[in-house]
């Protein structure tokens, strides 16, 4: 069997992605959205080259490089001394090495220009405002299309309710720890700031990530720290007073123009981390998952969006190609299951760096010290130079 019609759960990144992936190899699908609207959700994120490699062969860069922002380097500071420790170059050095840009922008940019491209497209079809709940998914979406799909793809995110028809799915869990996200307008920005870096404040317990956002006129600030999940399951909401004195608390020690910063934010939005461990995607038939859906991690090592453009990319390749859907999703799975496994590990280890205390945080430091730009560009070869099949 080949796939002739492709029904994709979730219009977020991994969504339309993938259904701009297949069009561009001639695969219709048909994009199945519970928002009414695709609304502004969540706000920065990173877009190394192993993601933009993606969507320039989409066509879709000059779009974005009229919104976001290239930064010159991604650097790591002391949260407690705001003193560098290291850098790897990107900007005109990740075009130069990795043949494909490192851009920050909201994560509505990237939204709406895969929208856009997804809804300008004659193979792309879209549902919005109903829910899949996954238990007559067959049914369901014959109804809504008018034709039962050769293959669905669940890209629905962590909450995925799709994923309960993969036996053997990894469900989300409470990862210990929260991210704390909110905006400085540039005009109300501290100096301590850079706008040509994506600069990681590493200390005990807990990390801040700050970068531009020229679509949005301001810094965006991720405060990450260990701690209970306090707040219910979802992406982001206010947690309150009690909430805010454990975010202080979290960063109490830390240098003073931070704390000001954390104490002064403006209804920062809580994000309990959630994450899915190594669990099946393919469920050996028509049934498979991609992006958070499948495998959400934490975002120690900035890869979410960009496994999910991934994701996205390869699946179209591989159903592309095979003269049967079935040998194609398990091809598929194994060899992305690979990669994210491997991302993975970076994250946990970026993790236990970033978060290290007393000793280990000063062999940390020194061996940072000691390793050049140019080394550290070159650890990131594996991750940022690979290019998916598309």
């Amino acid at each position: 069997m080949t796939a002739r019609t492709v029904a994709i759960v979730g219009a977020g990144i991994a969504g339309l992605t993938a259904a701009l992936c297949l069009a561009r190899k001639g695969i219709a699908s048909h994009l199945i959205e519970q928002a009414d609207r695709l609304e502004e959700v969540g706000a920065g994120l990173q877009l190394s080259p192993n993601a933009s490699h993606v969507l320039s062969t989409l066509g879709l860069l000059p779009a974005l490089e009229k919104r976001w922002t290239e930064p010159e380097r991604i650097a790591i500071a002391s949260g407690r001394s705001l003193k560098p420790l290291a850098h790897v170059p990107v900007g005109a050095d990740a075009r130069r090495r990795w043949h494909a840009p490192y851009g920050v922008l909201h994560r509505a940019t990237l939204q709406q220009v895969l929208f856009d491209a997804a809804r300008e497209n004659p193979l792309i079809g879209m549902t919005l405002g109903v829910r899949m709940e996954g238990y007559d998914r067959a049914a369901e979406i014959a109804d809504l299309i008018g034709v039962r799909p050769d293959l669905t793809v669940a890209a629905d995110g962590v909450w995925s309710t799709m994923r309960a028809g993969v036996p053997g799915a990894a469900n989300a869990r409470f990862s210990g720890n929260i991210a704390w996200r909110f905006m400085v307008p540039f005009a109300r920005a501290p100096r301590f700031l850079d706008p040509r870096a994506v600069t990681a404040f590493v200390g005990p317990s807990a990390h801040l990530v700050a970068y531009p956002l020229t679509d949005a006129n301001a810094f965006n600030i991720v405060a990450i720290h260990k701690g209970p999940a306090f707040i219910s399951h979802g992406w982001e909401m206010h947690a309150g007073q009690a909430g805010a004195t454990f975010r202080l608390d979290a960063f109490s020690g830390w240098n003073k123009d931070i704390v000001a910063l954390l104490s002064l934010a403006e209804k920062p939005l809580a994000w309990p981390l959630y994450e899915c461990g190594d669990g099946r995607w393919f469920d050996g038939n028509d049934l498979v998952l991609i992006g958070d859906a499948a495998h959400a991690t934490t975002p120690f090592a900035a890869q979410g969006a960009a496994m999910a453009i991934e994701d996205a990319a390869e699946l179209a390749q591989a159903v592309a190609n095979a003269s049967e859907v079935r040998s194609a999703l398990a091809g598929f799975e194994t060899q992305r299951r690979q990669r994210v496994r491997r991302v993975r590990a970076r994250a946990d280890f970026n993790r236990f760096a970033y978060h290290a205390r007393g000793p280990v945080a000063l062999v940390r430091d020194v061996v940072l010290g000691l390793r050049s730009p140019e080394r550290l560009a070159a650890d990131l070869d594996w991750l940022y130079g690979y290019r998916p099949d598309i």
